[in-house]
């Protein structure tokens, strides 16, 4: 069975990676899916001790976008266990975002899900997760002015805003080993957020360039489409720390759609569908067995052609700090 279970990873890691060039890919959301209970990277396995129980991460996120935006994300991580079998994740995310266009701070979306050890087995473990995303606004945070003057008042793209503005639904299931863990997630959006950006409010004199307004995507009312996700993660553990590398695809199945405000109907977008891929590399080391020191960097392989959930990072690097108890 571990033989069969390393054969498969290493074979959908072949598999990934000869999709790679017919693809187009983002990153994961700052506060998705891809990090909730069983769907999370990096985690603890061993079947001596029970490392699930109680723990608080806190953890700092920079995310580079494919524009001038920097997304900042400081994120307090709490997961206690119910019973020996079940346990909760909340995540309270507090984002700011700087850019070309100005500036942005708030609340982030808050993440709640419930974790079940479904399965032991003799080599590994099968858990499934279910949860939901708490949009903290509706995605309508105006610029300021304070770098753009003119634009006092107008709406954001969403590359600035801190919520996506949305009540989700998430489910997922992780097999785990010592070495191997695969995980799989889906993350459907319920509604539709509130945001009005548009990209002639912003043209000259408001902001020089034509060119760089115009790259950004329009999501007005958007309603995002569902997404799938697959982990795949192989961690070398030794006493004291750990290093670990995997493929985080995310597969938008259904086309995201806006509200044309001609017609007052919505319409779906072309090119906001397909896989999307990161590539993932992290180490982390363990002070004792309450406290230990973690990072992780995922780097964007290719974009999606489209994309008004201004989800899309060309890289991202996440430091945390972890309390067991």
């Amino acid at each position: 069975m571990p033989l069969l279970f390393a054969r498969a990873g290493f074979g959908l890691l072949l598999l990934l990676t000869i999709l790679l060039p017919q693809t187009w890919a983002q990153g994961c959301s700052d506060a998705g899916f891809c990090t909730m209970g069983a769907m999370r990277p990096d985690q603890a396995y061993s079947r001596k001790i029970n490392f699930k129980l109680r723990s608080i991460e806190l953890s700092q996120y920079k995310g580079n976008t494919t524009l001038t935006p920097i997304v900042y994300v400081t994120n307090l991580d709490v997961s206690l266990g119910i019973t020996q079998r079940l346990g909760v994740q909340v995540k309270l995310p507090y984002q700011w975002t700087t850019g070309n266009f100005g500036q942005a701070a708030g609340m982030g979306d808050i993440s709640l899900s419930v974790t079940r050890l479904i399965k032991r087995f003799t080599h590994f473990e099968l858990n499934a997760t279910v949860g939901m995303k708490i949009p903290s606004n509706k995605a309508d945070l105006r610029s300021q002015g304070r770098k753009r003057p003119l634009s006092e008042g107008l709406v954001l793209p969403m590359y600035y805003q801190v919520s996506l503005g949305s009540w989700d639904v998430v489910a997922g299931a992780s097999l785990i080993n010592e070495k191997w863990l695969f995980a799989i997630g889906y993350q459907d959006a319920l509604t539709a957020n509130n945001n009005t950006f548009e990209q002639d409010e912003w043209l000259p004199p408001v902001y020089p360039s034509e060119g760089y307004v115009r790259s950004y995507d329009e999501a007005t009312k958007l309603k995002r489409g569902t997404d799938i996700m697959l982990r795949v993660e192989r961690n070398f553990r030794f006493a004291r720390y750990n290093v670990f590398v995997g493929l985080l695809p995310i597969f938008r199945v259904t086309k995201d759609r806006i509200l044309d405000k001609n017609t007052n109907e919505y319409i779906k977008l072309e090119g906001t569908t397909g896989m999307a891929l990161s590539a993932l590399f992290g180490a982390g080391y363990n002070f004792n067995i309450n406290n230990s020191l973690k990072f992780t960097y995922g780097k964007k392989i290719t974009q999606r052609e489209v994309n008004p959930d201004g989800l899309t990072r060309t890289n991202v690097m996440i430091i945390a700090y972890l309390f067991r108890f």
